[in-house]
């Protein structure tokens, strides 16, 4: 008889899904409220969003302890740098630092999947998105998590940014406008909850503008 062992691993994934869409004068962040593991709902209301700096904000999809560290790792970090320089990160150098953070920890990973948004030095929106070890690129909209296999062909239908490739080089920002973001935002997660047992229960939406940023609210099924 062969010998069976368990096998433990320091992993788990939490499930969830995340959302960013760059604008012309803002970026539009959403996450769902669901906590899973395997086939159990952990919390019904944890917040996926976290506000890194006044113009940067992260939503993050796979194992929450591994985000939660990662969170207090780029906190401490961007401390130092304000006393350093007396002023924030802005979001291109918070999404640089982010990438740096991934990648030093690149051989025993944190398994977070990351997007990154904001408000760059012009005012545009802009959106990172990231792997687990820290490659990470700008674009204009992006998906990460659990639902993202179903969110992110809806949103290439919807918004199509221009190839990488094109000279001389396209703005990756949308054409929505801020109010037409937020509703397409809605619409792809009302129908990735119908798809994705781990994504659920209600949307969380942050908008960064140049008047600040503001949060929403909006119910998602619960089974």
């Amino acid at each position: 008889m062969t010998k069976q062992q368990a096998n433990w691993s320091p992993y788990d994934n939490n499930g969830g899904s995340c959302v960013a869409i760059a604008g012309a004068d803002y970026c539009v962040m959403a996450a769902d409220t669901r906590m899973s593991s395997g086939y159990n709902i952990l919390t019904r209301e944890y917040s996926k969003i976290c506000k890194l700096a006044d113009k940067a904000v992260m939503a993050s999809s796979g194992f929450q302890a591994d985000v939660n560290a990662l969170q207090k790792q780029l906190a401490a970090k961007h401390l130092t740098y304000q006393h350093q320089h007396n002023k924030q990160m802005s979001c291109p150098a918070m999404a640089q630092l982010l990438s740096n953070t991934l990648y030093y920890k690149r051989f025993f990973p944190y398994y977070a999947f990351n997007v990154l948004g904001g408000l760059d030095s012009e005012g545009k929106g802009c959106v990172f998105t990231y792997d687990a070890v820290g490659s990470y690129e700008r674009v204009g909209y992006s998906s990460q998590g659990s639902g993202s296999t179903l969110i992110m062909p809806f949103l290439d239908n919807q918004l199509k940014s221009p190839s990488p490739l094109l000279l001389p080089a396209q703005d990756a920002v949308t054409p929505l406008s801020e109010s037409e973001a937020v509703d397409l935002v809605k619409t792809v997660f009302a129908s990735a909850t119908e798809r994705d047992i781990y994504t659920g229960d209600k949307l969380e939406i942050v908008v960064l503008n140049a008047g600040g940023i503001h949060r929403e609210y909006m119910e998602l099924r619960k089974d």
